[in-house]
């Protein structure tokens, strides 16, 4: 229920962050206590979102824990409780600043799971609000202020984050029909959803010059974020060409794995700049 890879992904970003903006290996402490923060919230937005989506999931995941009985709804709660104040926790000694902004994230995701999820591209941008949120975060944490670098991060993990929803969307109508979820997929077709997918795949790529163009960030930033734009290229005409349920869930993996070369990029070129 925790996706401890997408956890650990949002952790490894706020870890990122640090080293970017710094230009430098942060504190023990601050790469810690920012990874806690990042893993513990997402893990809590993650068991929330099954504990709301269990009924939707007995038809496109039924092997999860909760629609397979293998964890008790009670359970599950208690679990997402559990993580939400340890993350809460984790982020009080690094600045009132850090606290904010994940008390405002943690805030995002708990309104995109009761309310957001209904709301098709409304909703999927929340996702992308949170899953982007690390490297502010990270910035706040180390410097106390968000810079050019850390807002040009953002900026990508949002688009491609909606990118992905957006394809999960279009893996999803069948469940999705039967709880009305109003996703892009569902109220405009696969089709047209393909291409609002593969548009938010590219505008990233557009904008992975930016930081080089400033000097913001090492050359060894390069050769990696080459291969993160031929990534999402790839994923963009793919969807473009099927938009069967097993097409989707590919294309949606792959955008993870590119989005997770991304944060090595991002990291190598922090540090040799």
């Amino acid at each position: 229920m925790m996706r401890p890879v997408n956890c650990s992904m949002m952790g490894a970003a706020v870890i990122v962050s640090e080293i970017a903006i710094l230009g430098a290996i942060p504190s023990h402490a601050q790469m810690v206590l920012g990874f806690a923060v990042g893993f513990l919230l997402t893990a809590s937005s993650m068991i929330m979102n099954d504990i709301v989506d269990v009924e939707i999931d007995r038809i496109n995941a039924p092997e999860r824990p909760l629609p397979s009985g293998l964890l008790s709804r009670r359970q599950a709660m208690w679990m997402a409780g559990a993580t939400a104040v340890l993350g809460m926790l984790a982020a009080v000694p690094l600045s009132y600043y850090a606290l904010a902004v994940a008390a405002l994230t943690f805030a995002s995701s708990c309104l995109y799971n009761t309310h957001g999820k209904r709301h098709g591209i409304l909703g999927n941008s929340m996702v992308a609000f949170c899953v982007a949120m690390p490297f502010l975060f990270g910035g706040l944490v180390v410097v106390g202020f968000i810079d050019l670098l850390v807002a040009v991060f953002f900026l990508l993990a949002f688009l491609a984050t909606i990118g992905r929803e957006v394809t999960k969307g279009i893996a999803d109508m069948e469940g999705d029909r039967t709880k009305n979820i109003s996703t892009v997929a569902i109220s405009k077709g696969a089709r047209f959803a393909s291409r609002v997918a593969a548009l938010f795949y590219i505008l990233p790529v557009l904008l992975t010059p930016l930081p080089c163009l400033y000097g913001a960030i090492g050359l060894a930033y390069v050769p990696v974020v080459v291969a993160v734009d031929a990534g999402f290229c790839y994923s963009a005409v793919s969807i473009l060409r099927s938009q069967d349920k097993q097409s989707a869930l590919r294309v949606k993996t792959q955008a993870r794995y590119w989005m997770l070369l991304a944060l090595v990029a991002f990291l190598l070129g922090g540090l040799f700049r």
